[in-house]
């Protein structure tokens, strides 16, 4: 994959690690305005599902992508992915 490194973020979605700024739970006031303004903007992914999101992944290209994954989840996907390059 022209060593990038990728992780699956469930239901067989992925995301480039390398394009990644944070990922944090979807529950906060602050974070509830960022994925609303990505919203009007069409700027989020909703990857989730139709499941309840419980991550919320923030790109570099100021995407949103939501999850089903809890953010303790991608992290250890994260780490594993970034340990094998």
């Amino acid at each position: 994959m022209n060593g990038h490194s990728f992780i699956e973020i469930g239901f067989g979605n992925l995301i480039n690690v390398d394009r990644t700024i944070a990922i944090v739970g979807p529950d906060s006031s602050p974070i509830r305005r960022i994925v609303q303004d990505a919203k009007d903007r069409g700027a989020v992914i909703d990857a989730s599902s139709g499941r309840k999101t419980r991550a919320v992944i923030i790109m570099d290209s100021e995407q949103i992508v939501m999850s089903a994954l809890t953010p303790e989840e991608l992290e250890q996907k994260m780490r594993e992915a970034v340990s094998e390059q």
